[in-house]
């Protein structure tokens, strides 16, 4: 087994905590590598004007592998009153350094697959008939295109004249909007392209003929956003008619979809959608496996061999400041597991997983999420497990 180097992440907050224990969990586990960290995240906004510094592109670039923790992101106005004085003349607009590493990268398949943990306490549950209960086993995958769609970036408030007056030659622009003073409007695009839907479309299909998953749900919005959304169910009507006949092609609508979740997401395979639909309906699947406390993601171009791989997770700056960190590094695990995977270290990540499997199972070791505590920093003296705790009992299985 060949050394790898890693940058790993850490980014802000809780970042830190939990991707140091998935490190001490990888290394348990056999799997030899060196780590550099990265620099990147609200203090490097803060400091340099820059949340994605150039030396860590270059790090990236030189590895291609990156774990990574969590970021602060905040709105416009936040954002730069946080930055230093001397930077807040020139000029600087914060955005999200994640999405940066992916544009920059072309980082364009977004997968994050949602697996019931049998005896994970946060499970979801239905009534079913009489008084009894049923525990549905979700077995999800949602791909997500990664770069296009409303998190493009083409966005402005009080538009330049030429991106008005193109607006205005839309009749329903001029309908809707004609009257209404230009420095009044903001406007943010949803863009999609063939190419790109392409390659999450037949990522989608690839996954599903692998790992023999019956349905493909294209998970969109074709009748109200006709042209975008209507692109890519037709795009995957094509590839699934003439590519894939064998797998069932499925269409719901990403409102239909959230109300379907609770009712039969056991029916459900591969999920394919936009940015901010994917966005939205892996964090639903996920609430259905106990949260992001369980929710990994991968990120990738499969032509470069370029992959970041991170929690959904946010930056939890509140549980950041604790004496012993209380958050769950179970979703930081995973995404490193799905890391090794991608790196062709399959037999590591199995290990990884069955263990962390059999802590969930045997119920001894429960972070304050499982025990559906506040997260507070007197849950550890109420008998929930630090991140450190629970990452000791993955170690141990290992």
């Amino acid at each position: 087994m060949s050394k790898r180097t890693i940058v790993a992440l850490p980014g802000d907050g809780i970042g830190k905590a939990v991707l140091d224990e998935t490190i001490r969990v990888l290394d348990a586990a056999g799997f030899e590598a060196e780590y550099v960290e990265g620099d990147i995240g609200w203090e490097f906004w803060k400091s340099e004007g820059n949340p994605l510094p150039d030396r860590t592109i270059e790090l990236i670039k030189k590895h291609k592998v990156g774990l990574f923790g969590a970021i602060t992101s905040k709105p416009k106005d936040a954002a730069f009153a946080e930055l230093s004085p001397e930077l807040q003349s020139k000029g600087l607009i914060y955005s999200s350094p994640i999405v940066g590493l992916r544009q920059h990268f072309g980082l364009d398949i977004c997968m994050r697959p949602c697996h019931t943990y049998v005896g994970n306490p946060l499970n979801f549950i239905r009534r079913a008939q009489g008084d009894n209960f049923d525990e549905p086993e979700v077995d999800v995958v949602i791909f997500r295109q990664n770069t296009e769609g409303l998190y493009g970036g083409v966005e402005w408030s009080n538009p330049p004249t030429q991106v008005y007056d193109a607006l205005m030659t839309h009749p329903r622009f001029v309908k809707n909007f004609g009257d209404t003073p230009k420095e009044e409007i903001s406007v943010s695009t949803r863009i999609f392209t063939k190419k790109a839907t392409e390659r999450i479309l037949r990522a989608a299909f690839e996954h599903a003929k692998k790992y023999g998953y019956k349905s493909v749900t294209v998970c969109e919005k074709p009748n109200v956003i006709r042209e975008t959304s209507g692109m890519m169910f037709k795009m995957a009507q094509e590839i699934q008619k003439s590519d894939y006949p064998e797998i069932e092609l499925w269409n719901t609508n990403i409102d239909a979809q959230m109300m379907w979740l609770t009712k039969n997401p056991e029916n459900y395979g591969v999920i394919v959608a936009g940015n901010m639909f994917g966005d939205i309906v892996s964090d639903g699947f996920a609430g259905l496996i106990g949260g992001l406390g369980f929710a990994c993601s991968a990120q990738f171009n499969p032509d470069t061999g370029i992959g970041v791989f991170e929690p959904t997770h946010g930056s939890a700056p509140k549980y950041a400041d604790y004496d012993v960190s209380i958050v769950n590094p179970i979703a930081m695990i995973e995404s490193a597991c799905m890391m090794l995977d991608f790196i062709n270290e399959n037999d590591i990540a199995a290990r990884i997983r069955k263990a962390v499997a059999e802590v969930i199972i045997e119920g001894k070791v429960k972070t304050y999420d499982m025990m559906k505590m506040t997260g507070r920093a007197d849950v550890i003296e109420k008998g929930a497990a630090s991140t450190q705790e629970m990452a000791d009992a993955v170690i141990a299985k290992l």
